[in-house]
């Protein structure tokens, strides 16, 4: 949990969503880029259909083809930046638009589904659990030993199912149950009882504190074990994640609804004001040539003048200014139009509304899922289940379920949890008991503080390998069965993030679910609604992480003390360092001194949180 929710290198990532590369190099020859590939793919029907790149090499007279499957990095990549070049062109940048994410088929790095699963280090792998299984054969002889049970005394399976086990599970089941509050809420947005700009994001925002408040108050008041407060914290931060998510991107949808209504009411009005016609001329204050030149580029041009035609979450005319805002104004005014006019304006309203209509409709293949068809029960429960923090209307799917798959990814679940909590039975327990006995017995500060290196020293390996397994169980396991279950088809959990070269590039790669949440909701929010700088977004992100994260050591050890908060905000000059010409290029260096922080900083992190 040390950086997973750090977002380092937003700007660079995601400032400009619509200007990425296109072309793949291979072998130091040329490039193929995003039109080339599909015209040459035009008409192929097979999602599995092989795409042929053709290779020429600068310094060679014959050329060479490598096939891309949907499931390449590469066709991937390729698919992405086409996507969010052709939005470019649609959109143009408008600032109060949700950042698009394009959600692809691929499975994660060591699922055995993986094609590209078995790399030449899969032996290390291998190598990995074997010592796992030797290291518990040896924990369990010596519980044998020297208390005549393999299990020994078992002290935090006794934490975890012998107090509050059933209060635990029906407060997170009542968690649950609690995320439907947004689901009645926007349902009130959509038959007009409220309004998303004026009280809907504020009684979300007021409910989300609320919810957050209310499961610590529980942790505390039970005065739970770290067992339980671990486990309901996390599920209450990714509720909450949720909630936003769903709540606020439904809320920009309910905007761009009620501009698509407000303009088909306009439509109505220009039908009333037909009858009217007086002879043709075009008065000064109407905007028949900028609407008609409009019109023309939105239909015949290869780039639409979008930010001309007027903001697309935009429901207020009289502020507005924009070439709509004033056909808007002019259809208000009652002022007859020729039928030239008229026509124009139909022209340019009706491209609009159509516009908007694909905006409503979003990733969806079909207009049944189109808001505020959106909005049911079925659909807010199944976005609960789903392995990602994004809401979207649609997500590619699988066409069934591998119940086998799901049977051994849940058994690898629980093997690996009943791993870890053998580790820290025997490695990481003794150690916290032991602390806590000193602090209780009077131990002085100075006392303390000379025993703070051997306790960092003595939880240095079991807390790296509780890391690593935590790791494991989360992105590997847990999000796979729900993602089998759901049929959820993007299993991009998680990048490789262990070839980090900075912190950075770590946070980017170790959450994936969390780095597109931050990058959508926090960063890219933070400059369309507050209009900051992309330097002052990305510390926004930071600052919020660091809360976070302090939050959940301050339910742990019921102690304010910001170790973690400041851990987190050194991120930010580590970053840097690593952009630096002394670090550019130095990528064994980089991931050393990546190593050596995962491998040192929850020790150190640990030990002054239960000492000082």
């Amino acid at each position: 949990m040390a950086a997973d929710l750090a977002v380092a290198d937003a700007a660079d990532s995601a400032s400009d969503g619509s200007e990425s590369s296109t072309a793949i190099p291979s072998d130091g020859g040329s490039a193929i880029g995003i039109d080339d590939l599909a015209h040459s793919h035009a008409g192929k029907a097979s999602p599995s259909s092989s795409v042929c790149v053709f290779v020429e090499k600068a310094n060679a007279s014959r050329r060479r083809t490598r096939p891309l499957t949907a499931d390449d990095a590469e066709f991937r990549a390729i698919i992405q930046s086409g996507i969010e070049r052709e939005a470019a062109k649609r959109s143009g940048k408008a600032r109060h638009r949700f950042r698009d994410l394009v959600f692809t088929r691929q499975f994660t790095t060591f699922d055995r589904q993986n094609p590209r699963s078995q790399s030449p280090f899969h032996g290390f792998f291998t190598l990995f659990w074997l010592a796992m299984g030797f290291l518990l054969l040896k924990i369990a002889a010596q519980n044998y030993r020297n208390m005549g049970s393999v299990f020994g005394r078992a002290e935090i399976v006794h934490l975890m199912v012998d107090r509050d086990l059933f209060v635990l599970l029906a407060t997170d089941g009542l968690m649950c149950l609690c995320t439907s509050f947004g689901l009645f809420l926007h349902r009130a947005i959509a038959r007009g009882y409220l309004t998303w700009t004026r009280s809907g994001w504020i009684i979300q925002s007021v409910w989300q504190i609320f919810f957050t408040g209310s499961v610590i108050w529980i942790s505390f008041y039970r005065d739970w074990p770290w067992t339980h407060t671990v486990f309901i914290v996390l599920h209450d931060f990714v509720l909450l994640m949720k909630q936003h998510s769903y709540a606020f991107y439904n809320g920009y949808l309910s905007r761009v609804y009620r501009r698509r209504k407000l303009l088909e009411q306009k439509v109505g009005q220009l039908d009333d004001l037909a009858s009217q016609r007086r002879p043709s001329s075009t008065p000064s204050n109407t905007p028949t040539t900028s609407a008609t030149s409009t019109q023309d580029a939105s239909i015949h041009g290869p780039t639409p003048r979008r930010r001309a035609i007027g903001p697309r979450a935009s429901t207020n005319f009289s502020s507005e200014e924009s070439e709509i805002a004033t056909m808007a104004k002019v259809i208000d005014a009652g002022e007859p139009l020729d039928e030239e006019q008229s026509q124009t304006f139909r022209r340019v309203l009706t491209t609009e509304i159509t516009i908007l209509d694909d905006e409503l409709r979003g990733k969806c293949t079909t207009t049944d899922n189109a808001y505020p068809k959106n909005l049911t029960f079925y659909n807010l429960a199944e976005w609960t289940c789903l392995p990602t923090l994004v809401y979207e209307l649609e997500y590619p799917r699988q066409e069934s379920i591998n119940w086998w798959y799901v049977a051994e990814k849940s058994a690898a679940t629980v093997g690996v949890i009943w791993v870890m909590i053998i580790i820290s039975q025997a490695y990481i327990y003794p150690v916290v008991v032991e602390t806590l006995r000193q602090r209780e017995a009077g131990m002085s500060f100075e006392q303390r503080c000379m025993e703070f290196p051997w306790v960092v020293s003595d939880m240095l390996f079991p807390l790296l390998l509780e890391q690593l397994l935590a790791w494991y169980v989360i992105w590997e396991c847990l999000l796979n069965v729900l993602a089998e279950i759901t049929r959820f088809a993007d299993r991009g959990f998680y990048g490789d993030w262990w070839n980090s070269v900075s912190w950075d590039q770590y946070a980017r790669d170790w959450n994936r679910p969390v780095y597109t949440f931050l990058l959508r909701h926090v960063y890219q929010s933070s400059i369309s609604a507050f209009h900051l700088s992309k330097t002052g977004a990305t510390f926004v992100t930071f600052i919020l992480s660091a809360i976070i994260h302090e939050i959940l050591m301050f339910c742990l050890f019921k102690r304010l003390r910001g170790y973690l908060f400041i851990s987190q905000l050194t991120q930010i000059p580590m970053a840097a360092l690593s952009r630096t010409k002394l670090m550019k290029g130095q990528d064994t260096l980089g991931n050393v001194m990546f190593w050596i922080g995962l491998f040192i900083g929850p020790s150190v992190l640990t030990s002054l949180y239960l000492i000082i």
